[in-house]
């Protein structure tokens, strides 16, 4: 019967050392866990900003590039119809469209789904203003006729979607 106060004299600070050393342990591994969590959040952070800014930008550049004015200087011809001019107009929409279907990865779903919409309204834009015009007529006929109907419009096909994307690119900051 004299063994047991002996025992617990001896037990009992032990096991409080050893839960007061459990408890400390515990939650300096979680404060470590916390501090790792937050720099590899801040290391991705690092990593993919300055890849999604870039992503935003060639959104733009592509958005640029086929706008209707743009569009209509960098594929105008003299030498062909109306037809071949739609053709090569919507190939060189859908071309730089491909050649930026990456990007998506890096944009939200708003802005690519925008991103697809101002392509798409260029494109309809574009045969529309083919439809206007008489069988035979030129490919200058149909550029005149496209920028006529993108002036007559109070904003660009584009414009839209390229205001969205730089709204979207500050909020990163």
């Amino acid at each position: 019967m004299n063994e047991l106060p002996e025992i617990l004299k001896y037990t009992l600070p032990a096991l409080l050392v050893l839960l007061a050393a459990i408890i400390t342990l515990t939650i300096i591994l979680r404060h470590e866990g916390k501090r790792r969590k937050a720099e590899i959040l801040n290391n991705y952070k690092d990593t993919t900003l300055p890849l999604r800014l870039q992503a935003y930008e060639r959104m733009v550049l592509f958005l640029e590039r086929i706008a209707p004015e743009s569009l209509v200087m960098r594929v105008a011809r003299t030498d062909i119809t109306s037809v071949q001019m739609q053709s090569e107009l919507i190939n060189a929409v859908r071309t730089e469209y491909e050649h930026n279907l990456a990007q998506q990865v890096y944009l939200s779903s708003r802005v690519w789904e925008m991103v697809k919409s101002a392509r798409n309204n260029v494109i309809k834009l574009v045969n529309d203003s083919a439809a206007e015009l008489k069988p035979g007529a030129s490919g200058m006929s149909l550029n005149k006729k496209l920028l006529e109907k993108t002036m007559e419009g109070n904003i660009s096909p584009v414009e839209t979607a390229v205001e969205f994307l730089k709204k979207e690119a500050r909020e990163l900051f």
